[in-house]
């Protein structure tokens, strides 16, 4: 089957649940605040589903440029306590101005700010999942936004398309809308290069995303351009979500659920990672590091197998049992993630030992494997990585 074929296909399926990504530079003035227009817009999208019984999860950027123009300050901080401080006083006006649109048309939201903590421990990530499955279920829409108030460096998601991809994966939506200041992905960046084309379809399962352009640039309010975008839609692809990169302009998400030939359209993976293994492989940040041989990376890419002590040639960083960990070949490359039955004192002791060898070697033994194939998720070829602010040569749009 074609790739316009699957797209037309695609978007005629029915939808029961949805996330729509708004970025800053769609919503937001050059000088800070909120264009109004643009913001009613992205509601009546929001409404056009809701009325066809779709729930609707809203990730919008827009609370530090709010604070900018509150506070009248017309070039954004880089000192982070600054930040802060704007997104404190912006996103109650950001989350006001949504309010009021969506009040008017009989519908109320609900606030949802997380940190990257929120999704990487997995009982707050659980916990966040139940309160939007909640609002959800009261009919009241979601509006989730990183907490800017109290993020530092260690906590950050970096980029609000990285927080739709997660908050996409942990609610198992059936698409994600991620709306931009350009039409879709290019060939190449459409600002410098007038040949640049747009590509409607990027099939997942065959072509590698980052592999089919080459953009540069940035906006001017957002921080992921269009590198996090490509992170984005790449986990969202091994979760299995389709999703869409769009312009963010008045009735978008009616024209391309009617067949409208705009935007890009990436398909998800044949194969997909599903279950609390998405959690592992996108949400978390491995403490410690595993190196493995080659038998070890045979057994649990290839052969389905949990990782035995036998296989462990090295360990790096200071973990608990319980704690994620990757499993890395002897070149540095990440192959699976997982939970670990032993600490890093621990498997100091055990690495390069057989199962049988454990108890003589501790006095005891948790388990006869390390990582059990049902806590670890091969995550070779997938993005499991952040990419911020046009890393990897590729800028935002």
């Amino acid at each position: 089957m074609g790739k316009e074929k699957k797209r037309r296909e695609l978007l005629s399926r029915p939808l029961k649940r949805v996330l729509v990504k708004v970025g800053s530079g769609v919503i937001a003035e050059l000088e800070g605040g909120l264009k109004e227009d643009k913001v009613q817009g992205v509601v009546e999208d929001v409404i056009f589903l809701k009325e066809r019984g779709i729930d609707v999860i809203l990730v919008s950027s827009g609370a530090v440029a709010c604070g900018m123009s509150i506070l009248g300050i017309k070039r954004r901080p880089v000192e982070i306590p600054k930040k802060q401080a704007l997104a404190a006083v912006g996103q109650a006006h950001l989350i006001r101005t949504y309010e009021k649109y969506f009040n008017r048309a009989g519908f109320n939201v609900g606030q949802v700010l997380l940190t990257k903590d929120d999704v990487e421990n997995r009982k707050r990530y659980l916990n966040a999942k139940n309160a939007i499955n909640e609002l959800l279920r009261m009919g009241i829409v979601p509006i989730v936004n990183e907490n800017d108030t109290v993020m530092v460096e260690e906590i950050k998601f970096g980029d609000n398309d990285r927080l739709s991809a997660l908050v996409a994966i942990m609610m198992d939506v059936d698409f994600v809308f991620i709306l931009s200041t350009v039409d879709g992905l290019y060939t190449a960046d459409p600002a410098r290069d007038s040949g640049a084309k747009l590509i409607s379809v990027v099939d997942c399962s065959r072509e590698d995303p980052f592999a089919i352009c080459s953009v540069g640039g940035s906006s001017f309010f957002g921080t992921g351009g269009m590198a996090s975008k490509l992170v984005a839609v790449s986990q969202l692809a091994s979760s299995g979500i389709p999703s869409i990169v769009a312009r963010g302009s008045k009735g978008i998400i009616r024209r391309i659920l009617e067949g409208k030939e705009v935007g890009t359209l990436f398909l998800p993976v044949d194969k997909r990672v599903v279950g609390k293994k998405r959690w592992l492989a996108f949400a978390t940040h491995p403490a410690g590091k595993l190196i493995i041989d080659d038998g070890a990376y045979v057994a649990i890419t290839k052969r389905g197998k949990s990782l035995l002590p036998s296989g462990i040639l090295d360990v790096e960083g200071r973990f608990d049992s319980g704690d994620v960990v990757s499993c890395v070949t002897v070149d540095g490359r990440e192959v699976a993630r997982g939970l670990t039955n032993y600490s890093s004192e621990e498997l100091v002791r055990i690495k390069g030992h057989k199962t049988f060898e454990i108890e003589e070697i501790l006095g005891y033994k948790t388990s006869d494997e390390v990582i059990h194939r049902d806590n670890l998720v091969v995550c070779e070829g997938l993005k499991v990585d952040t990419v911020v602010g046009g890393e990897n040569g590729i800028g935002g749009y």
